[in-house]
């Protein structure tokens, strides 16, 4: 992943997205752009249109925070995309954006035994960790159940990614899928923004982009996010449809690991499901338990 590519089109892919309207520009009938024009970007961001070109063809390196700032707020990025240009111009000047060095792809061990010990001690919410490569790499029990169409049978690492794009039962598991797939997109580019020399993403993005016509299209669109905290539907085999909500939390011990927790409404139907998941989990040879609508 070239970092001067990267912010040129990031850079590009933002401009073309805010109309003359939105930014407060009366437009002339004669426009050939999408979006704004470079000279309009420059005018909004105080900069010279020169400046501004440079900034576009990746040159980016010595930006100070001042004009970054100036930049996103005329190209109105919103917090992801403001840190993730950000980061751009960090890794432009050799500097690890999160102010260590930068991390050494390492084949993944066993999870530590007080991290298993945490998350067993949820008990009754899904909690999984996840590392920058979108990999699976620990879950407690209802997390094993719940997540058991990625997880499978084991042999090759479980990963978030690859069962979204590669792996057709993503499309039963997922009702908004293509909500999911942009989300998982968005959530890889602002990890390939933070270490772009991170051998592990970049096979990633190389094995999607080859595989997956999907990837590839949203992979193009430069959209950025972070996770945090929200709501999702899912479709488990098990126990039909679920409607649960997500937070976020860095696992400081593991940079670029992080504990999702999903956990439903207390009394809503889905947490009755979850609880039958559960249920299931402790005794998988019965068979499927009935959940009411």
């Amino acid at each position: 992943m070239d970092n001067r590519d990267e912010v040129r089109e990031f850079l590009m892919s933002r401009r073309a997205r805010v109309s003359p309207d939105a930014a407060g520009i009366t437009a002339g009938s004669n426009r050939r752009v999408a979006g704004l024009r470079r000279s309009e970007v420059a005018a909004l961001a105080g900069v010279s249109v020169e400046y501004y070109a440079k900034l576009e063809r990746g040159s980016i390196a010595g930006a100070s925070g001042a004009v970054l700032d100036a930049v996103s707020r005329a190209l109105q990025l919103n917090d992801a995309e403001h840190a993730h240009l950000l980061d751009l111009a960090r890794n432009a000047d050799g500097i690890p954006s999160s102010g260590r060095h930068r991390r050494r792809t390492t084949k993944a061990g066993p999870p530590r035994a007080s991290l298993e010990w945490a998350l067993a001690a949820v008990t009754d919410a899904v909690a999984v960790v996840r590392d920058q490569r979108q990999n699976l790499v620990a879950f407690n029990d209802l997390g094993r159940a719940f997540y058991s169409p990625l997880i499978g049978d084991g042999g090759r690492t479980p990963n978030f990614a690859r069962f979204q794009f590669l792996d057709p039962a993503a499309r039963d598991f997922y009702p908004d899928w293509d909500l999911f797939a942009d989300m998982c997109v968005a959530v890889i580019r602002a990890e390939a923004g933070r270490d772009p020399h991170d051998k592990g993403i970049q096979d990633l993005v190389g094995e999607l982009s080859t595989r997956s016509d999907s990837f590839r299209a949203l992979w193009a669109a430069h959209n950025v996010r972070t996770h945090g905290t929200g709501t999702k539907r899912f479709h488990h085999p098990v126990v039909g449809d679920l409607t649960l909500v997500y937070e976020e939390l860095a696992i400081t011990a593991d940079p670029g690991h992080v504990l999702l927790i999903y956990s439903a409404e207390p009394g809503s139907p889905s947490a009755e499901r979850l609880r039958l998941l559960a249920s299931w989990a402790a005794n998988p040879s019965t068979s499927s338990p009935s959940a009411s609508s």
